[in-house]
């Protein structure tokens, strides 16, 4: 399935509530449903991807590491099974009036022809080990749990590791190579990390834990992200900040420095009468933003350095600055 934007597939603003996303889903579900359309290969793919998009939306911990990671990150970390388990959507379609079993089976207007979850993703939800294909959407978008599915057992632990991050790495995102402790063996990962992540984030690999009891599904590997200090760079969320010093005359007269920054140095401009402390704000020179979108910017924080020592001829020309009141 591409990777769509799941707001957009179901007409709703980023910021909206829960109650307008389900108002969204159910809306289409109406107009999309097989049911209402057989035959209809476009709207059955409209159809599979309003069902993900909510299945995501509706629930706060995927919809954050979706806003998170974006489209294609969050793809990498969730399989569709992820994805709908847990979903309500099989009581919200009930409530409309659709049913969820094989064709034949009582619909909205006395029979269905549509067939299940099944029937729209190919036969995904099957049992692993030998047990029955599922046929209602109940049994995929909660996880399971009927006997029909057959022996599922139980869901393995999740790992939790580290991810060792160098400043340039994290700016820019990197696809690294991780070996983490797995029961009493050692495992090796390739991890893509989006550009921007900050240092205590979690990156979540789904089913790279531990093996499920009974042939169940497999743990998650979750990363924490620690990001190693830069020489330079300092960090403040998206924005990155450089100190930079100048001399007492710079500051008053004003000048131009030259001053790092991700994409190499850049020259700038230092007002006359600046003051120690300031910032001069480079917009977009900052670090990728991991919600919304863009960079953030950098700051040059500009120091004055007054000299410790001075030599005569300086001495007496502050001594003159004085009494013209400077």
């Amino acid at each position: 399935m591409a990777k769509k934007d799941y707001y957009e597939l179901l007409g709703v603003r980023k910021n909206a509530t829960e109650e307008e996303i389900k108002k969204a889903f159910r809306k289409l579900a109406m107009k999309l449903h097989p049911d209402r359309n057989p035959g209809n290969k476009q709207a059955e793919e409209r159809f599979k991807e309003i069902n993900e998009a909510y299945a995501v939306l509706s629930d706060k911990q995927k919809r954050q590491q979706y806003d998170q990671f974006g489209p294609s990150g969050f793809s990498q970390r969730y399989s569709q099974e992820d994805i709908f388990r847990g979903s309500d959507i099989s009581d919200l379609l009930k409530d409309l009036g659709f049913s969820f079993g094989r064709a034949g089976g009582g619909g909205r207007r006395g029979r269905t022809q549509y067939g299940g979850f099944e029937d729209l993703f190919g036969g995904y939800g099957r049992g692993q080990a030998g047990g029955a294909q599922t046929g209602d959407f109940r049994d995929i978008f909660s996880g399971g749990g009927h006997q029909e599915q057959g022996p599922f057992g139980q869901k393995g632990q999740d790992v939790n590791s580290e991810l060792h991050l160098s400043f340039d790495e994290a700016a820019r995102g990197t696809e690294k190579k991780v070996r983490f402790p797995k029961g009493n063996r050692i495992e090796e990962v390739t991890v893509k990390v989006p550009a921007g992540i900050e240092s205590g984030k979690k990156l979540r690999l789904a089913g790279k834990g531990m093996e499920g009891p009974g042939g169940g599904q497999a743990g998650d590997l979750y990363l924490k992200v620690n990001i190693a200090e830069h020489p330079v760079f300092k960090r403040e969320g998206s924005d990155i900040v450089v100190d930079k010093e100048i001399k007492i005359s710079d500051a008053v007269l004003g000048t131009s420095i030259e001053v790092p920054t991700l994409e190499g140095n850049k020259k700038i401009k230092v007002a006359p009468g600046t003051q120690s402390n300031s910032r001069i704000r480079l917009k977009g020179f900052g670090l990728p933003r991991l919600q919304g979108g863009g960079k953030g910017d950098q700051l040059v924080r500009v120091l004055i350095k007054y000299p410790k020592n001075l030599t005569g001829g300086q001495k007496k020309l502050i001594e003159d600055l004085k009494k013209e009141g400077l």
